[in-house]
Formats: C-alpha cells, structure tokens, sequence
C-alpha cells in the first residue's frame, strides 16, 4: 500500500473506549460522527490517542493506546442505543503498548515547540505526516511495521 496514497491518522478517545474499539477491531471517533472516518482509506493506518482513562472524569492519561490499520473502505452505522448510532470503520489493530506523548513531544512535527500542541487534539481526529507516525509506532514498539510503515 505504501507509496499508493497511504496515509497516517491520529483519533482523540479516553483509553476505556480505546479498549472497547480494539476489542471489537472497529474505530469510533468525534461522537460517533462519520465524516473523519469516511477521510480513512483501506490500508491507511490509524493511532489512538487517549487524554483521559475515561471520557467523563478519568484520570490524566496523555498517551498513545493503539494502532492499526483500517481494514476496508466501508462507514457504517452501529446502534449503541435506540437514541446513539454512531458511525464506525473497521481497523485491524496490531500488539503495541501505551506510550506517555511527553517524550515524544520535541520529536513530532506536529507538536515539537508548540506549547499548545493539545489544542490539535481537539480536533478529535487528524492527519499527520509518514514520519511522525513512524516515530509514534517505533515508541510503542508496534508489531507488523516496519521503516515502510506497513
């Protein structure tokens, strides 16, 4: 896949719903919305990154808790509730472990001088560049990447 588009995805949950998701080998992000997934292609590759252990008054967490990649091109809807549909896509995560962002923060483009840089996360879900998800993935010593990113 690589050198045919791929590209690299950061998606902002607490660690509880992170788990949820690699359990079920699906991606859920910005409230159940469908238009950042529906950016994701099949064979990008996607990171989890996590604030909080939980969305409502977890503790400070501030660290990468997953990887994957995204396993087909297909949004779907997933009744939680009769009142909650979220959209989700489908990821094929791979064995990694959680990385603390502070050593890396002075290492990725997207935050190094930026005293600010969680202000991007808010966003909920955002692309980054080949190199700073290679540098994210060797930190949580990701199975199944390699300096191709695949």
């Amino acid at each position: 896949m690589a050198g045919s588009g791929q590209r690299y995805w950061i998606g902002v949950v607490s660690a509880s719903h992170v788990q949820r998701g690699v359990q079920g080998g699906f991606a859920q992000v910005c409230h159940g919305k469908a238009g950042p997934l529906r950016r994701m292609k099949a064979g990008d590759w996607f990171i989890y990154y996590s604030p909080r252990t939980d969305m409502d008054g977890g503790a400070p967490l501030r660290a990468f808790t997953a990887i994957g990649r995204v396993a087909d091109d297909v949004t779907y809807p997933f009744a939680m509730s009769e009142t909650f549909v979220p959209f989700r896509r489908n990821i094929r995560y791979t064995e990694c472990k959680s990385t603390e962002i502070g050593g890396l923060l002075e290492r990725l483009s997207f935050t190094r001088g930026n005293r600010h840089w969680g202000y991007l996360f808010r966003t909920g879900h955002f692309e980054i560049g080949r190199e700073d998800f290679l540098t994210i993935a060797g930190a949580m010593e990701a199975k199944d990447i390699d300096e191709h990113g695949f």
